[in-house]
């Protein structure tokens, strides 16, 4: 019963995050953290596909996973994949998104925070995650028994300026609010998840 719950919660987290990225970060080329920031710094320099990109990034983690806490790396592996998958796999559709609601800038960041953060938030209650740096955030959270959503809301914040840099003041400002959000959220989500248990 556990797993069938998992199965889904990946799917819906996956697809909640995934329609977060395209349909409310890409059409302003806005930022979320971690991972999936980065891929989308990849996404909008050179044209690549974030998902791919995501994936390949998380490499190194999951190495690190697989030396130090095996039992994150199996839990975030799918969690990556179907992830990675369904960010590429809806990316098409935001053109037609984009087509049909023209939301102001700062409200898309807002809700695609919103939807980022129940997404990994749900996963995370789980025991799983995206990999990458959610996935990072996993294994420093059992050492200093700090809430992941916190962790992961730092390590947010140096993608977001390292994207700013890269692309513009607007970008880092307004993805600022979207990691916020994010923060937020996955911490209501995860805020009774025990690290160690």
């Amino acid at each position: 019963m556990f797993i069938t719950k998992k199965i889904y919660t990946i799917i819906i987290g996956s697809i909640l995050l995934a329609i977060g990225v395209n349909f409310f970060l890409i059409p302003f080329k806005l930022l979320d953290g971690g991972m999936i920031g980065l891929g989308l710094i990849f996404k909008y320099l050179a044209g690549v596909k974030a998902g791919l990109v995501i994936i390949f990034l998380s490499v190194p983690i999951f190495i690190l996973a697989w030396m130090y806490q095996r039992e994150y790396f199996y839990n975030s592996l799918h969690g990556l994949l179907v992830s990675s998958f369904a960010i590429d796999y809806l990316a098409p559709l935001h053109y037609s998104y984009i087509t049909k609601f023209q939301l102001p800038s700062v409200v898309s960041s807002v809700l695609g925070g919103v939807l980022i953060g129940i997404g990994t938030g749900i996963m995370l209650r789980y025991r799983t995650s995206t990999g990458g740096t959610d996935l990072l955030a996993q294994l420093l959270s059992r050492i200093t028994r700090m809430n992941v959503g916190i962790i992961i809301f730092i390590i947010d914040a140096l993608i977001i300026m390292i994207g700013g840099i890269i692309i513009s003041t607007e970008t880092m400002l307004l993805s600022t609010i979207t990691i916020i959000c994010v923060g937020i959220v996955t911490s209501l989500c995860t805020w009774n998840l025990k690290s160690g248990s």
